[in-house]
């Protein structure tokens, strides 16, 4: 009873330790999408839209204020991702169209396309790793690329683009993410719910929920037929690349109850701490690399296996 009693004990003082450091990042927050010198502009255009950044697309892509990147090659395309493209999404036709699709997938493609819409300012490779951010030697020397459907890879199918979606994770109306009711967690059909001492309740003392909380300005997903389902921006804050900074709205958030206000490391614009540099092989922890996907894939987590003592590793 006593060395189970020192063990948590244990637990707890490491866990506190780590939660305590407040991660500071060691180059400019917004990264990648500093745009080689344009800034915020690159995306946000104050005035005439994309032909305000230098572009000639179709005239409707000037008509979505404050967006400085030419979407029109992707309006109405359909994209198939996932294993054998069984994912399917069919692109707004308008900037305007009133979905999640818009502003979650469609504007981030219109840079990430690699395809269509490559007449972008991306290199197509990492921005981490050409800056040494990325020093964990396992993702190794070859260049990562940035823009989807033009990763060197073929064999894609399903898309009206040319180009690989099928090996890319699946995001769109039919990427539904999956309440694990029996694990305690349900939605609503606005917010994902967290039922007190259940086992998903323990994987957020443990971690948080980042990605499928109540978002500082609403949902950060789509909804379709009471569904949710996964945007880029469910996975992705395209404004910080290298700090998480937790906090709490409609009474929920915080990472492993901090209650907000603390930051964390992260890198790729992940929406939550994400730390890949970790390296752990010793069983005993979890990396918060790990942990950002058990939000969703929680029937993978240690929580949902009936083991509750291994604590994450977050700086």
């Amino acid at each position: 009873m006593k060395k189970v009693l020192l063990l948590a004990l244990f637990v707890l003082a490491v866990t506190g330790l780590m939660m305590a450091q407040n991660w500071s990042s060691p180059v400019d927050v917004l990264g990648a999408h500093n745009n080689y010198g344009r800034g915020c502009a690159g995306c946000h255009q104050p005035h005439s839209g994309a032909f305000g950044s230098g572009y000639k697309g179709a005239a409707d892509s000037g008509n979505y204020a404050l967006w400085g990147q030419d979407a029109s090659p992707l309006y109405g395309q359909t994209i198939a991702f996932g294993d054998g493209g069984q994912y399917v999404e069919v692109l707004p036709a308008t900037l305007t169209a009133n979905s999640a699709d818009v502003g979650g997938i469609l504007l981030c493609l219109s840079c990430h396309d690699g395809s269509v819409t490559n007449t972008n300012m991306m290199t197509n490779q990492l921005y981490e790793q050409k800056l040494g951010l990325l020093t964990n030697p396992a993702y190794g020397p070859n260049p990562i690329p940035t823009l989807l459907g033009k990763d060197g890879t073929s064999g894609g199918t399903g898309s009206s683009i040319p180009g690989n979606y099928n090996n890319d994770h699946p995001v769109g109306t039919q990427a539904t993410i999956r309440p694990s009711k029996a694990n305690g967690l349900t939605f609503d059909g606005t917010y994902f719910q967290v039922a007190p001492g259940s086992n998903y309740a323990k994987f957020v003392a443990n971690y948080g929920f980042p990605s499928i909380q109540a978002g500082k300005w609403g949902q950060q997903y789509g909804i379709l037929n009471g569904n949710a389902y996964a945007l880029c921006t469910t996975c992705h804050d395209q404004h910080v690349m290298t700090v998480y900074a937790s906090y709490v709205a409609q009474g929920q958030g915080g990472i492993a109850g901090d209650g907000g206000g603390k930051f964390y490391y992260k890198l790729f614009f992940i929406n939550g701490p994400y730390n890949p540099n970790i390296i752990s092989n010793d069983g005993k922890s979890a990396p918060s690399s790990t942990q950002f996907c058990r939000q969703c894939h929680f029937g993978e987590a240690n929580e949902a296996n009936n083991t509750f003592n291994i604590p994450t590793i977050f700086q």
